[in-house]
């Protein structure tokens, strides 16, 4: 306990031992209740000396905390107050109390736009709840929404005067977009507070646009005092009249958001309007309300949707609409795509067993759109041909850490965590090239050089890749992931395999006896789904009949050395 709330609760022990004129209290008497009052909050025993009481009454005795308190000795022995009506609970505030409170409300006042300050008869009450507190030693009544690890708040009252005063400030200030923080000359108008946060709004110059910055985000203040502050008219209602939250748009972009809320929460819209332009334009007989809000369609106002879940429905605009639907999907698709370590392990056995194996959800759609957008920029601004790109990695540095991500990386350790990733290769198959494979084993491997040795039939493709033919125990010890970013179906040229026959490499006729006397599986894979397969396991594509675009990525991974001087011609360590 702080040694000023020690000194509180002795003042106050003294204080209630005076009052009691019935009694007469020596020193001695005095020290064992301060004592007895410090254990009870402490829990422990706590020794008060005798010149700590002492200096004490004479603390209380003179005006320094405005008790002058009338304690007197009579007898040579004994302590009372000489007005038996005295407290130091009943002081009137002085002159100085009331200009620090009158102060102190005036600043209040300003801070009227926050919620953290809607009523001053709410500061009132907590204000008591705290009196109440101190007084009773027991739990707050009332539990204020806050948050102590906020940074930021320091400068709270630095902005405040600087705003009072008109001063420019210079800003040490890091967004979150921002590899390194940047100095900016700043003129604020107001502090803003929403959800908890805090912001400062003002501008860098006269001609530039208001500007919102997290006090969070702010290292360091100084005063430019050498500049003149803007010193523009600025309204906070007029400002955020149409916003929720901070962040304000061009007043053209107010759109008209027409809300269908059901009757479970259509009472807490009803109580706490999401916003001041909130109108019913139609109730239900079940209780549910459709209301209309005049806002801007910024960050906030999706976060305050998705906040009712499905409670509530967005009408209009459709732009809203499908945005909010697309947050919902994207949520889907990160609970769908949590791969679940017993699966991979299931995978990985499937694998082991049949040649092949499916896991759908491995992508978010999310994921496979930044995917897709990384290809579709390389491929835009390089004259290269999009069937099979390879050193993919190695020319789209981008793509490592979009395609390697946790599920891929779990799936590789359930089948060998000693796995390095050896190939990767790009196919887009066009709406308009209904191609298709015959059947066929994955044999050949591509390397850095083309060197014959014992078991290795070497040569050097069109591309200028390297590539063997290596001995059975490199093949089987080789795995393909293949990623999905289109849905692979028989109607969209899927793979056809015939399971179990990734046990050996086949002569031509021995392929041909298989394939026509074996049932073979078409191997659907949604968007966003892998296909791990075996190299050796037969496999063909199956003609189209409804060819759709479809973009295949094929990772091959290993974890043997080539002897030699043979290497594999890509490499990537999994972590």
């Amino acid at each position: 306990m702080a040694q000023n709330k020690n000194a509180l609760i002795r003042y106050r022990t003294i204080d209630k031992c005076l009052q009691n004129s019935y009694r007469q209290w020596t020193l001695e008497d005095l020290i064992e209740a301060c004592s007895e009052a410090l254990y009870e909050y402490e829990g422990k025993d706590m020794n008060v000396s005798r010149r700590t009481v002492q200096l004490d009454i004479q603390m209380m005795r003179s005006d320094k905390l405005g008790y002058n308190a009338p304690i007197v000795v009579y007898d040579k022995k004994y302590y009372r107050y000489e007005d038996p009506d005295f407290s130091i609970t009943d002081i009137p505030l002085n002159e100085s109390d009331m200009q620090v409170l009158t102060e102190t409300v005036e600043m209040l006042k300003q801070f009227k736009d926050f919620s953290l300050f809607n009523e001053l008869g709410g500061i009132i009450q907590r204000l008591e709840d705290k009196i109440y507190t101190e007084k009773t030693h027991q739990p707050s009544i009332i539990h204020l929404d806050k948050n102590d690890r906020l940074k930021g708040l320091e400068h709270l009252d630095t902005l405040y005067q600087a705003i009072l005063k008109r001063l420019v400030l210079r800003l040490q200030y890091k967004s979150f977009n921002a590899s390194e923080s940047a100095m900016m000359t700043f003129h604020p108008f107001i502090l803003k507070e929403f959800n908890n946060r805090w912001f400062l709004v003002g501008k860098t110059a006269s001609n530039e646009k208001v500007i919102t910055l997290a006090l969070d985000r702010i290292i360091s203040i100084d005063y430019d005092l050498k500049q003149d502050h803007i010193n523009e008219p600025f309204n906070g209602d007029e400002y955020y009249k149409n916003t929720v939250g901070v962040t304000v748009m061009d007043g053209k972009f107010v759109n008209r958001v027409v809300l269908k809320i059901d009757r479970s929460n259509a009472p807490y819209v009803i109580t706490k309007p999401l916003h001041l332009s909130q109108k019913i334009i139609e109730e239900f007989k079940d209780g549910s309300v459709i209301v209309e809000l005049f806002v801007h369609h910024n960050y906030e106002l999706e976060r305050l949707i998705l906040g009712f879940g499905d409670s509530i429905q967005v009408l209009n605009p459709s732009s809203l609409r499908r945005r909010i639907q697309e947050k919902f999907q994207n949520g889907v698709d990160l609970y769908k795509s949590q791969l679940d370590r017993s699966n991979a392990v299931a995978a990985a056995r499937k694998l082991e067993k049949n040649g092949y194996s499916v896991l759908n959800d491995i992508y978010t759609r999310k994921e496979i759109r930044r995917i897709g957008k990384i290809l579709h920029n390389y491929f835009a601004q390089n004259d290269e041909q999009t069937f099979g790109k390879r050193k993919l990695l190695k020319d789209l540095p981008d793509l490592k850490k979009e395609l390697l991500n946790r599920n891929i990386q779990e799936v590789v350790k359930a089948i060998d965590h000693k796995a390095f990733l050896t190939k990767a290769i790009y196919f887009d198959k066009p709406e308009t090239n209904n191609w298709y494979v015959t059947w066929h084993q994955d044999i050949p491997i591509n390397v850095t050089e083309k060197i014959p040795m014992d078991g290795y039939n070497g040569w050097t493709n069109k591309n200028g890749i390297n590539s063997v033919c290596p001995p059975e125990e490199v093949l089987k010890s080789i795995f393909s992931i293949r990623i999905h970013l289109d849905t692979t179906n028989a109607q969209n040229g899927a793979l056809k395999v015939i399971p179990g026959s990734h046990s050996k490499r086949f002569t031509d006729a021995e392929r041909e006896s298989i394939t026509q006397n074996v049932n073979s599986i078409i191997v659907d894979v949604t968007e966003g789904g892998i296909q791990l397969m075996k190299p050796l396991l037969l496999h063909a594509s199956s003609k189209a009949q409804n060819q759709k675009r479809r973009r295949v990525i094929h990772l091959e991974f290993c974890s043997l050395e080539l002897p030699g001087k043979l290497d594999w011609l890509e490499r990537e360590i999994i972590k």
